[in-house]
């Protein structure tokens, strides 16, 4: 293999199709976001973020790539499927209904199953979520009385609802697409593509405030280090490994002695990467958003009052439910008995540790310490942003939980790749040989 990633990439046909495909689905979800939705008053919806930019809608207008601030036909974003999928997890975990249940142990078509009922119950959110959002903005004004939408007639609602509903199954449709026919997470993409879009205006913001001397150098430069750290700490946890030692007994397969070498079974400190920050993010903003859209409520009041970001109330929830996703991801993709019981299958065992159900109780406590410690490290890391604005009066939120996503959804998309460079590169040896395939094992 060659040792310039770049050559490697162009040297592997399958995959130079893959990356270009990816680039422009990425371009068309871009073109659609400033697509904007018929009967918008351009300068007043401009001018109405701009006035809120640094409470929940600004924060919500990073991760759609700035469609929400114009109100275009993206606007909803990917959200409601997410929650869709949130709601879908939890109900199978809970094992409400044994239909669903039934459905995830039919293997492939019990998951295309699956997949349909989550869109349509995504569609469903999309529309209710299209439909409060609309109401909203036909009662919201600009500074000065601008009103937002020309003409507020339940023609208007109806079709703004269905519009915003349809982009939303677009952008699930488009990541379906970069998903299969791609590389990475279609999904995490499309948000990964909505914050990297805002890096240059944040980038502009700071630069803006250095010359305008709202604030000092040395503070810049202070930010620019603190995210330089944060970055590098978000690599190391993200590829970090707890390693468990795996003693493998000496077997006799014909003529040849395999087995009796020490392996390690690998468990990620942060298993579930971005999806818990992605997923606690979609729930916390909901009621948020409800709110800010009806400040006049007594309840929204209520819930900007407590749920406001930077408020202790806010982050102890934030902080609460993306420990809570990081237990219910690895709960849902992590199975401890089925890793015991291929351990004893192969003949293998940890050291000190019978075999069986011992084994599988150890791996459940390693795991639940790492994920602990996980959790806690991008939790403070999602919270950042926060403190970024009391202690410097940063006027932007790239940072925390967009750094957050940034990172994994690189690390991801770089790790698919290399997998891909491994297949291309092993085929070809593979062919010559005459090898038609094999299952190894890890303690030979």
């Amino acid at each position: 293999m060659d040792n310039n990633p770049l050559a490697n990439i162009l040297q592997s046909p399958e995959l130079r199709k893959r990356i270009l495909f990816v680039i422009i689905a990425l371009a068309v979800f871009r073109v659609a976001a400033v697509v904007p939705i018929p009967g918008i008053n351009a300068d007043a919806i401009a001018s109405f973020f701009k006035q809120h930019e640094g409470g929940m809608l600004g924060f919500l207008n990073i991760f759609s790539g700035g469609a929400l601030g114009r109100f275009s036909i993206l606007a909803l974003g990917i959200m409601p499927y997410i929650n869709a999928s949130i709601i879908m997890g939890l109900i199978k975990g809970a094992h409400i209904f044994p239909a669903l249940d039934k459905l995830s142990k039919e293997g492939e078509y019990g998951r295309r199953k699956e997949n349909q009922i989550t869109r349509v119950f995504g569609l469903i959110l999309a529309l209710l979520q299209g439909f409060g959002l609309t109401v909203a903005i036909t009662k919201m004004s600009a500074p000065g009385g601008l009103a937002i939408v020309i003409d507020p007639s339940w023609s208007f609602i109806l079709t703004t609802t269905l519009t915003l509903a349809a982009g939303t199954m677009f952008l699930m449709w488009l990541g379906e697409q970069m998903t299969e026919k791609g590389i990475g997470n279609g999904i995490s993409l499309i948000i990964f593509a909505g914050i990297v879009e805002r890096l240059p205006s944040a980038i502009y913001t700071l630069v803006e405030l250095v010359r305008s001397e709202e604030m000092q150098l040395l503070t810049a430069l202070i930010i620019i280090a603190l995210v330089a750290v944060i970055m590098g700490l978000v690599v190391w946890v993200e590829t970090a490994q707890r390693q468990i030692p795996v003693q493998y007994a000496k077997r006799m397969v014909g003529n040849k002695m395999y087995g009796g070498k020490t392996s390690y079974l690998p468990l990620k400190i942060d298993q579930s990467g971005v999806i818990a920050v992605i997923f606690a993010m979609s729930i916390l903003s909901m009621p948020l958003t409800i709110a800010q859209f009806m400040p006049e409520a007594h309840w929204a009041q209520v819930v900007m009052d407590w749920m406001g970001r930077g408020h202790i109330t806010y982050m102890v929830v934030y902080v609460a439910l993306i420990i809570f996703f990081c237990y219910f991801y690895n709960s849902m993709t992590f199975n401890p008995k089925d890793m015991a019981e291929n351990m004893k299958k192969w003949g293998g065992f940890i050291p000190g540790i019978r075999p069986g159900e011992p084994t599988q109780k150890y791996i459940e406590w390693v795991m639940n310490r790492i994920t602990l410690s996980g959790a806690l490290f991008v939790s403070a890391i999602a919270v950042l942003p926060d403190f970024l604005r009391a202690k410097f009066n940063v006027p932007f939120y790239f940072g925390g939980t967009a750094l957050l996503i940034v990172v994994g959804v690189a690390l991801d998309t770089v790790g698919q790749v290399q997998a891909h460079l491994l297949a291309h590169n092993y085929q070809p040896l593979m062919k010559g040989r005459g090898i038609k395939g094999r299952w190894f094992n890890v303690g030979e």
